[in-house]
């Protein structure tokens, strides 16, 4: 298949590029699909599921701590409470401030 692209107008070639996206994703999804059955046949000759051969499903990544305290003088510098101190608490307690006026 050959297309003249030099013959194409910028809203052909953008058209074209969506249905190229479109095609690709199709044709990954479809792959997946095949090699995933593929698998599951390989690991069922050997008497076991996909989950048991792949180590079973995958953990889900936990989501991001809330920051519990900012420095007052950079709001973009925080800290969740967990952890090393950073060195601004550290040196803004240390220094008399309480912990509690930190707080978000």
């Amino acid at each position: 298949m050959s297309v003249d692209l030099s013959k194409m107008s910028h809203k052909e070639l953008e058209a074209l590029q969506e249905d190229v996206k479109s095609a690709i994703k199709s044709a990954y999804e479809r792959d997946r699909a095949e090699a995933r059955k593929a698998a599951e046949k390989a690991a069922a000759e050997y008497g076991f599921s996909l989950d048991e051969v792949s180590g079973g499903a995958r953990k889900t990544k936990s989501s991001k701590t809330v920051a519990k305290y900012a420095n007052p003088s950079d709001r973009t510098q925080t800290w969740t409470g967990k952890g090393r101190q950073p060195n601004w608490f550290r040196e803004l307690v240390n220094n008399g401030t309480p912990a509690e006026t930190l707080e978000v």
